[in-house]
């Protein structure tokens, strides 16, 4: 049998993102074992590191010499994880607008469909619950927490359905705060809460966009913020140093400038509301990660499985 034939059998079996997905984990958990973290990953599914102060009765000894780090048996009857992954949908999400978006040339929500079509993967391999969100200035979509194979086939195709789909037609502000807090609300079994956004918010909504993020844990939630963004474009504003006709994606506002003459004040203005964001989310007991889109998505693997093990 041909390597196409291989390829394209798999395709049917599990469909391109779910493929890909596979691929993406297998990749990072290739490439952790030749790190520090390779016991880490090899024993991912059946230990969680241990916390301090419970009984080392079932601490792996052998593990513990082979990774320098404390680790306990996981046992069937422990409660498994329940994981929301929730993404942007707005505008905004779609920049920047290559011709043909792809793993090759991302936009940002390329890149978020790929990143939690990979941590449901992980999720699989840990027999958690997930379940997926997707919001604008409210919610579009809210599916359940589970595990089965019908509740992965129909997570997997809402998220092609998104790869397949054409930038809303935004003409308006949006209002990210008012969805969170729906979110929030909705969401009432303590749960790990993974949101990939840009956090790009009106700024007379800024504060209303914070509280909802506190009140992510109002139901002593965990949550993981993937900010997510072009850096080279959208934090350091590299461009070439000639005239532009900038769109904005949400109101459809046009501005021609050179870059060159408004670097600097965006620039300042983009780091302080980063640090903003970043201080209100140490403040939450948030986890915030920086996520570019062009740095693949290793930080986004290795920060979840970070936190899954912390969780146990």
């Amino acid at each position: 049998m041909s390597n196409n034939q291989i390829n394209r059998n798999q395709l049917q079996a599990f469909g391109k993102l779910e493929l890909i997905a596979r691929q993406v984990v297998e990749g990072f958990i290739t490439g952790l074992h030749k790190s520090p973290f390779h016991g880490f990953s090899v024993e991912f599914a059946e230990h969680r590191l241990y916390n301090s102060g419970e009984s080392t009765r079932h601490i792996d000894w052998k593990l513990y010499g082979k990774t320098d780090k404390l680790f306990v048996k996981r046992y069937e009857e422990e409660t498994n994880l329940r994981c929301q992954i929730v993404i942007d949908t707005s505008s905004s999400m779609y920049f920047p607008f290559p011709k043909t978006p792809s793993l090759e040339t991302p936009n940002k929500m390329v890149f978020s469909v790929y990143a939690a079509a990979a941590l449901i993967e992980m999720l699989k391999k840990q027999r958690d619950a997930y379940g997926l969100s997707l919001f604008d200035e409210e919610i579009q979509l809210q599916t359940p927490t589970r595990s089965n194979v019908a509740h992965q086939h129909l997570v997997y195709d809402k998220l092609e359905n998104l790869l397949e789909a054409p930038p809303p037609n935004q003409k308006h502000s949006t209002h990210l705060g008012k969805a969170l807090h729906q979110i929030a609300e909705s969401i009432h079994k303590r749960s790990l809460i993974v949101i990939f956004s840009d956090m790009f918010e009106d700024i007379e909504n800024t504060d209303e966009l914070f509280s909802a993020l506190q009140h992510l844990k109002h139901n002593k939630h965990e949550v993981i913020l993937f900010h997510t963004v072009d850096k080279e474009t959208e934090l350091d504003f590299d461009y070439q140093n000639r005239p532009y006709q900038f769109i904005d994606a949400e109101s459809g506002e046009v501005l021609k400038l050179n870059p060159k003459d408004v670097k600097e004040q965006y620039v300042k203005q983009i780091k302080s509301f980063k640090n903003e964001l970043k201080l209100r989310c140490g403040q939450f007991k948030i986890d915030f990660i920086e996520a570019d889109i062009n740095a693949g998505f290793e930080a986004v693997l290795m920060n979840y499985i970070v936190k899954r093990a912390k969780l146990g």
